[in-house]
């Protein structure tokens, strides 16, 4: 019994489950039947817009940069070991935050 543990076999009896249940999911689904109203988008009862929306992605890189700032700078620090230079790291990684969060 223990061979179903060895991952190669595991992965492959787990695809099988999965393509089982899959299968029956698709019997008791039953046919479907095509229209309008399936195929068209859902705005919680209100108009689709017709202009597509351009978002921007530059408060996205602001946010991705300062969790990237932070992290690295942590683990930066504990990994340091409490050097007078992480003093000096610490105030750089501060600098840069308050950029970020400021600029």
């Amino acid at each position: 019994m223990e061979v179903i543990l060895i991952p190669p076999i595991a992965f492959v009896l787990y695809i099988a489950l999965a393509g089982v249940l899959f299968g029956f999911g698709r019997v008791l689904a039953g046919k479907t039947k095509t229209s309008a109203m399936k195929s068209s988008t859902y705005a919680s009862g209100e108009e689709a817009p017709t202009v597509q929306a351009v978002p921007g992605y530059r408060q996205f890189f602001t946010v991705a940069l300062f969790f990237a700032v932070l992290h690295l700078g942590v683990l930066i620090l504990a990994t340091g070991a409490g050097s007078p230079a992480m003093l000096v790291m610490l105030a750089g990684l501060t600098l840069a935050l308050l950029a970020l969060i400021l600029g």
